[in-house]
């Protein structure tokens, strides 16, 4: 059974989704995934193994729709400044399939975890690939070659999310970012309270639980505004060894404005 906050960022997707006014196939796909209870099942084990085992942050079905609303909210605010997708670019598809890759990417791209921390985002590829085959046939019945290059734009993004392989489409670029920006305190409320002795992964913990609130919005200079705001200095790490990295990594690094503040401190411009 979902959890509030699960059924809580269904509905934020949903309304986001249903507010672009595309065609059934980006709303479909979307209620396809939020309805499949593989999916359901493999983002519950993923997060079992990342808190319960590893010590880590959530990494689960909440984090995973809060980075799928993140991508969305960017790939938002990309086109309405007139940056085309690479799919669009490239002349392969339009900016509805490119947010289809991006949603399918997002909702997969830590299934990995439930293998272990090391290589994940590979793991995750392997796991999600016979689940984005049967969302793609779903969607593209009768078009092979937008399933083919949809599917490729997804594992890209999948494989890309940690920074630690070269990636070259703008999609792969929002998600990477998209997943840095969800290091709010509800990221580590669980794994802190279950915690009995210090572990690998409490350093992610202790730093996210520092972390009040991240903002996406319109940039004055950029087409994405991202603002962290923080209780105590301690969430830097979060800022600058996580999110800042994956930023520098990305190949949507132009289009991003980044500022971090502690608590009523003046804030901090990264980018």
């Amino acid at each position: 059974m979902k959890s509030s906050r699960e059924l809580d960022i269904d509905i934020k997707l949903i309304d986001k989704v249903d507010a672009l006014n595309l065609s059934v196939n980006a709303m479909k796909c979307l209620k396809i995934m939020l309805a499949n209870e593989e999916i359901q099942a493999s983002q519950e084990y993923a997060n079992t193994v990342s808190i319960v085992r590893l010590g880590y942050n959530d990494h689960g079905p909440v984090h995973m729709r809060t980075v799928t609303y993140n991508s969305v909210l960017m790939l938002e605010l990309l086109k309405k400044a007139g940056i085309k997708t690479s799919l669009e670019q490239d002349g392969c598809g339009d900016y509805e399939d490119s947010l289809i890759a991006v949603m399918i990417a997002s909702m997969f791209h830590d299934l990995g975890m439930g293998m272990g921390r090391q290589n994940h985002e590979l793991h995750s590829t392997i796991l999600a690939l016979p689940l984005i085959d049967k969302i793609l046939e779903q969607l593209y019945q009768d078009n092979i070659r937008k399933r083919v290059m949809i599917r490729a734009t997804a594992l890209e993004g999948i494989a890309g999310h940690m920074g630690t392989i070269n990636i070259s489409s703008i999609e792969a670029g929002i998600i990477q970012i998209a997943d840095g920006c969800d290091m709010t305190k509800g990221r580590a409320r669980i794994p802190i309270a279950l915690a009995s002795s210090h572990r690998l992964g409490h350093i992610h913990q202790y730093s996210a639980n520092s972390i009040e609130g991240v903002t996406i919005q319109a940039g004055k200079e950029k087409p994405i505004r991202i603002d962290v705001n923080m209780s105590n200095e301690v969430g830097l790490f979060q800022v600058e060894e996580v999110l800042l990295h994956k930023i520098a990594q990305s190949t949507a690094t132009q289009f991003i404005e980044l500022y971090a503040k502690v608590r009523d401190d003046e804030p901090k411009k990264y980018l």
